[in-house]
């Protein structure tokens, strides 16, 4: 339970000594430190029910409170608002059951759900580019936010490997090589196992046909055709696809690997393509699917609705499949399979509409009971300096190894600038900037609400000072140090004493608010709650740090008390880093 939510029970039992809902004593966090700690502002809601004016309200509070010793102060302010500071003890020893607690408070998650997280949605055929940051670490984040809380995560890349591009990508290596036997209808096997083309082969191919296809109607009814032969077994055509799904996976592994994202599954579009013919069968016979035009849709709009809503393409015309249809066929999966309570779409903000559709058609066809819920999680886009969507000089894509490759040669830049790790080895140097290149990558997206677009300002996400991942890591990587040289003196720890600096109560007080930080980031599935709290409590340890000279206190018994804040605080800020992805260094 976090601070704020013990003083809340508090005010709670004022509110009901009154006769009133307990639910008007919510605490929170004071909006003016210098007035109070925490504040309440339920007199104001609770006054119509009460049949009093707010303040008369407020006062009665402050007369039920008063008395608690846990108390420093309690008083009404302005029209209504409660104010409320604890006492020095009672802040200490509520942190100091912090000191042994692995979870620094908080608590498991009960009942736990079973929740999958679909972020990074690579594609065959295609290195992933820089678009797919956001949707990567945003998923990454929330991932490791639901399984801290003790809820069981399952985290599904969910590769787009079935659809057009397959098409369009086999059309184009049959016109630069021909005579490959995988175009050969009387070749029987068995196929290479080597595949005959690379990414860098599958770089440029997709894109010119994807633009040529564009005004050449054959070529693209030719990719169409192909992409039905394919999902319909073609062997020559599978054999080929295994090997871009090989080339393609090797690459994004990579990447993932280098940014710290790791995987439960492995799956995509194509590993539910045996459960499309009998789901829509079924969807048939239960007439929850009808043909319209030759294709087979559900309809999907709902009474209130204020814009009209297609249809949603099962099947095409030419019995081909959509992403729509295997997108269906994944939340069956998810469903049934998996038993998932919650599943979560961490996707581009410009696919509402289509996961909407999914959604609806889910509930439809009954393939998503009542219990699951369904929730797009959408992103904003990553800008240039100049406001426009990333982009290399020359105008083109920027492939996320790329831009991985440019953080991290910065990284190094910024190490060497600031002096840091000077007389290490070459591979903890190279250890040290991948963590700091990362970390800059990390933070500087998930700093801003998901919602929101971003410059990515590659000097600024770098710098060691200012609201950073490298200056939360290095404000970390000091707490190791402290530690370290106090390991090497003998010095020991002891009990938290109550504070006596203005700086070191206001680190107690950020330390106490971190349960509420964490659930509220799960509640509104936005990591940048932790963030920037993360950054708010590295700068309550500066100050602290600063202020207070721990290796040079006189007073043993307090020299302790500091040496246990400092190791909490190292705790709390390598958990946050740890749930938004980034590492941290055991020294710079």
């Amino acid at each position: 339970m976090s601070l704020a939510e013990v003083i809340t029970e508090w005010v709670g039992d004022a509110f009901a000594a009154l006769g009133l809902d307990r639910s008007f004593g919510e605490v929170v966090v004071s909006q003016r430190a210098e007035l109070a700690q925490f504040q309440c502002n339920g007199a104001l809601q609770a006054a119509r029910p009460s049949g009093k004016a707010p303040r008369e309200l407020a006062d009665g509070l402050v007369s039920l409170l008063a008395d608690r010793p846990e108390l420093e102060a309690v008083s009404a302010a302005g029209p209504g608002f409660l104010n409320l500071t604890l006492t020095d003890e009672f802040l200490a020893g509520y942190c100091q059951k912090l000191v042994h607690d692995p979870r620094l408070g908080v608590p498991l998650t009960t009942p736990p759900l079973k929740v999958v997280v679909d972020y990074a949605g690579p594609n065959v055929a295609k290195a992933m580019h820089a678009g797919h940051l956001r949707a990567t670490i945003i998923g990454d984040s929330l991932a490791r936010l639901f399984r801290f809380a003790g809820h069981q995560v399952t985290r599904d890349p969910h590769f787009g490997d079935w659809g057009v591009q397959m098409g369009l990508t086999i059309v184009g290596i049959e016109e630069r090589w021909p005579d490959l036997p995988y175009f050969d209808p009387r070749f029987k096997g068995p196929y290479p196992d080597t595949s005959p083309i690379t990414l860098e082969d599958l770089q440029e191919i997709y894109p010119d046909v994807s633009a040529r296809q564009e005004n050449d109607e054959k070529l693209a009814e030719r990719a169409r055709q192909v992409t039905l032969d394919l999902q319909q077994g073609t062997l020559g055509y599978r054999a080929l696809w295994h090997h871009m799904k090989q080339v393609s996976e090797e690459s994004q592994r990579r990447d993932f690997a280098t940014l710290g994202v790791e995987f439960d599954l492995w799956y995509g579009e194509s590993d539910v393509r045996d459960r499309l013919a009998p789901m829509i069968e079924r969807l048939v016979t239960d007439g929850v699917a009808e043909r319209s035009e030759g294709a087979l849709v559900i309809r999907i709009d709902e009474p209130g609705d204020k814009r009209e809503l297609p249809p949603f393409i099962l099947e095409k015309s030419d019995g081909g499949f959509l992403y729509s249809t295997t997108d269906l066929a994944t939340v069956e999966f998810r469903a049934k399979e998996l038993g998932a309570d919650l599943v979560l779409y961490v996707v581009d903000r410009r696919q509402s509409d289509h996961l909407e559709a999914v959604f609806r058609a889910a509930r439809r066809a009954s393939i998503a009971p009542p219990h699951i819920r369904l929730e797009h999680i959408p992103f904003g886009t990553m800008n240039g300096p100049d406001g426009r969507p990333f982009k290399t000089r020359a105008g083109g894509v920027v492939t996320l190894g790329d831009l991985i490759a440019l953080v991290i040669e910065a990284a190094h830049s910024r190490i060497d600038e600031a002096e840091i790790a000077r007389g290490y080895s070459t591979a903890e140097r190279e250890q040290i900037a991948l963590a700091v290149g990362i970390a800059a990558l990390k933070f500087g997206d998930l700093s801003n609400h998901r919602n929101s677009d971003y410059l990515f300002l590659l000097d600024r996400f770098t710098s060691f000072d200012g609201k950073t991942g490298p200056y939360l890591q290095y404000g970390a990587v000091r707490i190791k140090s402290i530690i370290r040289n106090a390991d090497a003196l003998g010095l020991e720890r002891g009990p938290m004493l109550p504070a006596t600096h203005p700086a070191e109560r206001s680190l107690l007080l950020h330390l106490s608010m971190l349960p509420e930080v964490i659930f509220r980031a799960i509640d509104t599935r936005a990591p940048n709650h932790v963030a920037e709290y993360a950054f708010e409590l590295a700068g309550a340890w500066n100050r602290f740090y600063d202020a207070c000279h721990i290796l040079n206190q006189p007073d043993l018994s307090r020299r302790a008390s500091w040496l246990t804040l400092a190791e909490t605080t190292l705790a709390a800020l390598t958990l946050l880093l740890d749930l938004l992805g980034i590492e941290v260094p055991e020294r710079m």
